[in-house]
């Protein structure tokens, strides 16, 4: 007999002892006798039984004690992403802390999106909304168990959200930038909709699919809006990836007067910007100042370290569990502290 055809029935049957007797040997073995205990095993083993289905234990007691984490990215997102990768770090030593479980979910199309999300042995979902976030709210809605947004593009009302204040945060780049007496800049911006990559005009940047990430380019635009620097003035270039921010930059620099100093919708391409200038031979931050975003730890160990706009990352993953995991359902919107973190990748402009 196989393990899959095999019941507990049959164990029962095999060792001579009750179907309630059998089960206890499983799931309540301090109350039967050692000599019952070893006849049921022996049993249970030679006609090849397992053990109960621990999906089905888990389901009776209406909880697994597992949360998913989905984001519209394939699974390597999880570990390759400086962002992700901090968050989840943070939600593994919360899950930990709780001996709960966690199941990633890649929702990178819609025919994995319905299965997973609709049908993953979780109790609760976190989801990074910084792509796809409408699909994924969607189908999270309609699994109708507890479930957190992080970065949604909005404020979900009667749903559990944690966003960042992206409009004040890029504000708080740009503010830092002019201080030191810039007043040519370049933006490298994060996707502002599902395909495509290049300059990118004004309107189009308010026409963005994106909120958070429009939100942080006129965050940037407003404060040097107040310095007299026409939003038209600002090269804008929409990236995804390594090779577009080195496209940005090349044609940035080709300029006769180029940007002195670069403001980057994450730490990612501000890196990847650091990158470009250290091997065209532009030193930072005598040539050119770059502020970066997110507050990834790798911001803090770049040549030279990177000054960002600081998300309390950690704080996030630790809050998203809580959330997911309380005992009544969570609602409503909470807004992450943003901070300035200076570090040597921006000092005084020439001149």
């Amino acid at each position: 007999m196989s393990e899959k055809t095999a019941k507990l029935a049959d164990v029962a049957k095999a060792a001579g002892v009750s179907q309630g007797t059998a089960s206890n040997v499983f799931n309540r073995p301090e109350v039967v006798r050692e000599e019952v205990r070893e006849k049921v095993l022996a049993a249970a083993r030679k006609i090849g039984y397992g053990g109960p289905d621990p999906k089905g234990r888990l389901l009776r007691a209406g909880k697994v004690n597992a949360i998913g984490v989905g984001a519209a990215e394939p699974l390597s997102y999880f570990f390759d992403d400086p962002f992700a990768r901090t968050v989840m770090a943070s939600i593994a030593q919360e899950c930990d802390s709780r001996g709960a479980g966690i199941a990633l979910i890649s929702a990178l199309n819609n025919e994995s999106v319905a299965w997973n999300i609709q049908s993953a042995l979780v109790d609760g979902l976190i989801l990074f909304c910084a792509e796809g976030a409408d699909k994924l709210i969607e189908l999270a809605r309609d699994r109708q168990i507890p479930f957190v947004a992080i970065e949604s593009p909005e404020k979900l009302g009667d749903l559990a959200t944690i966003t960042i204040d992206n409009f004040a945060g890029g504000r708080l780049a740009a503010e830092h930038l002019v201080a030191l007496g810039h007043r040519r800049f370049g933006i490298l911006a994060l996707p502002f909709n599902e395909t495509g990559s290049g300059p990118r005009t004004p309107d189009e940047v308010r026409a963005a699919l994106y909120d958070n990430i429009r939100d942080r380019a006129l965050g940037y635009f407003s404060v040097l809006a107040d310095q007299g620097i026409a939003e038209a003035d600002v090269p804008l270039f929409e990236t995804r990836d390594r090779e577009t921010v080195f496209a940005a930059l090349d044609t940035f620099y080709a300029t006769a007067e180029p940007p002195t100093a670069l403001l980057c919708m994450s730490d990612v391409i501000a890196l990847d910007a650091l990158a470009w200038l250290r091997s065209r031979g532009h030193k930072v931050p005598e040539d050119v100042s770059v502020v970066g975003f997110d507050g990834v730890p790798e911001a803090a160990l770049s040549d030279p370290p990177l000054t960002t706009i600081e998300q309390p990352l950690a704080e996030m993953g630790r809050m998203a569990v809580q959330i997911v995991m309380a005992p009544t359902r969570q609602t409503g919107n909470t807004t992450a502290d943003l901070q300035l973190v200076v570090r040597g990748s921006t000092g005084l402009a020439k001149g």
